[in-house]
């Protein structure tokens, strides 16, 4: 699935949110930085967020 900016932008802020919560981390890194391991795990597409959309919606 493609996503906009703007799902991307929410997909990734949200994860990183999880990950600094203390949510176990999907992906072998040496990073400590939340937003850092957030886009890699949504980079590799092993995120576990979906994103919803209308019918008349579509991504560009």
């Amino acid at each position: 699935m493609e996503y906009t900016k703007y799902e991307k932008a929410r997909i990734i802020g949200a994860r990183a949110l999880q990950v600094a919560m203390g949510a176990p981390i999907l992906i072998k890194t040496d990073s400590l930085n939340p937003i850092k391991i957030a886009t890699k795990e949504f980079e590799e597409g092993i995120l576990p967020i979906t994103v919803k959309r209308t019918s008349q919606q579509k991504a560009k």
